[in-house]
């Protein structure tokens, strides 16, 4: 006999307002074919096209800040936990959509983390607007991922501001999460 778990999972999404939800291992072809599903899924719920471009563009930085921080730990002991552990969902509040992402992140780079969150997160839409245009005029470090305006573009295309919990989960690694409400 089959056990009903996935009952109880999907349960638990809708009683949380979780309309989709992926999780595992990303790679940069699972994170196209997500987003093609997503936006799809948009589309079939009738949101505005601004609202659907927002979500997701927050989606892709949200799932290539996870790939590439899986990339820039691909040759430690604690690799594979940290790509198996990522999860995106995207779901409904009374504030509006949301998009809520998080993986495993060692704790010796949380403070940097959470650093750059808090930076962004004190920012109004000028102060945002103002950081988007300062971030961009700055030179990039040798093997940069990108411009690093990832954070400063989520938090101006979200409704309120972005959200993050640190939950410990040994002495190595702690479970990140953060949140955009469109």
């Amino acid at each position: 006999m089959i056990d009903n778990h996935l009952l109880e999972v999907q349960t638990l999404l809708r009683n949380n307002g979780i309309l989709i939800s992926f999780s595992g291992w990303l790679s940069q072809h699972l994170i196209e074919e997500y987003g093609e599903a997503i936006k799809k899924y948009l589309v079939a719920e009738n949101k505005p096209k601004n609202e659907i471009s927002h979500i997701f563009s927050i989606y892709i930085e949200q799932t290539q800040n996870i790939n590439n921080y899986c990339a820039t730990k691909s040759v430690l002991p604690v690799c594979d936990r940290i790509s198996q552990s990522s999860i995106v969902t995207i779901g409904k509040t009374e504030q509006g959509t949301y998009i809520c992402s998080g993986n495993l992140v060692e704790n010796d780079d949380l403070n940097s983390l959470i650093t750059r969150v808090e930076s962004v997160v004190k920012l109004d839409k000028d102060g945002l607007k103002r950081a988007y245009k300062e971030q961009l005029k700055k030179e990039l470090p040798d093997r940069a991922s990108g411009a690093g305006v990832g954070l400063i573009d989520m938090a101006r295309k979200a409704t309120m501001p972005l959200e993050y919990s640190v939950t410990k989960v040994d002495e190595f690694l702690s479970f990140f999460i953060l949140k955009a409400v469109v």
